[in-house]
């Protein structure tokens, strides 16, 4: 089974990457499932029902969220309703919306996702160690695959969760700094792993941001509006190669595309 996997889609550019690379991927690659980071699709803040439409439209199976699932208002109401795309497991009870879900591939495997938030410099919530443990508990006989998206600051919190969890899912990438790292691997006991999958965005900018903004943020020291840029873009993701029947990981490689 060949997986894409693609980093923090990131306003208009980050829209206009996933429609003209997308596709094209899927046709070339013959590509089984489709998973991409959307918390930043509206504007670099959160996701609307109207892009998630566009998104799906391009070959987007589901979307993984994070830190900004709650940054448009519509999204209280969308998300119950849109299985298709998750929120991070590791919110309080009662949080609206799915923190993982079990999707059915072209060719009728069971790929369970989880979604998870960082703790380290993120907003208060529960032990995504920990909930990760319940999770993959409560679905290990209802899934062929299982896929964990770690939207985190700290490189140490998503390597750490890697370590945590191999063997014991397909695989696990982070998402959230827009800077795609260089250690894509397969651990030990076979899941494949990467640190970050990067941005899927603006290429001229500071991950995602105009230039300009953060420049004056930096040597003013002073608060700024963070306006999405809009120029050329890069598409970052990786594609991990799965048996479906062991569940285990044998290849993954990294994407870096630009226009």
């Amino acid at each position: 089974m060949q997986v894409l996997i693609i980093g923090d889609i990131v306003g208009k550019a980050g829209r206009r990457a996933v429609k003209d690379c997308v596709p094209s991927l899927i046709n070339d690659l013959g590509l089984d499932f489709v998973i991409a980071n959307g918390e930043n699709a509206a504007g670099g803040k959160g996701i609307t029902k109207v892009l998630a439409k566009e998104l799906f439209s391009y070959g987007i199976d589901m979307l993984t969220m994070g830190n900004h699932v709650w940054n448009q208002k519509e999204i209280y109401a969308y998300l119950p309703k849109e299985n298709r795309i998750i929120r991070p497991a590791n919110y309080p009870p009662g949080t609206p919306g799915n923190g993982h879900y079990i999707y059915t591939s072209k060719k009728g495997s069971k790929i369970a996702v989880i979604n998870l938030l960082g703790r380290v410099y993120m907003p208060e919530v529960d032990c995504p160690f920990r909930k990760s443990d319940e999770i993959i508990e409560s679905i290990k006989n209802q899934a062929d695959i299982i896929i964990v998206d770690v939207h985190a600051e700290a490189t140490s919190e998503k390597v750490a969760m890697g370590w945590h969890l191999d063997g014991r899912v397909s695989t696990v990438v982070g998402t959230h700094t827009h800077v795609q790292t260089a250690d894509e691997r397969i651990l030990p006991e076979g899941t494949a792993y990467i640190t970050d999958l990067g941005m899927t965005g603006p290429r001229n900018s500071v991950i995602g941001v105009k230039t300009d903004v953060i420049l004056k943020k930096f040597k003013t020291a002073l608060p700024q509006r963070f306006d999405v840029a809009d120029t050329d873009y890069q598409f970052n993701a990786v594609v991990v190669t799965l048996d479906e029947t062991t569940g285990e990981a044998t290849d993954i490689y990294r994407i870096f595309n630009f226009e």
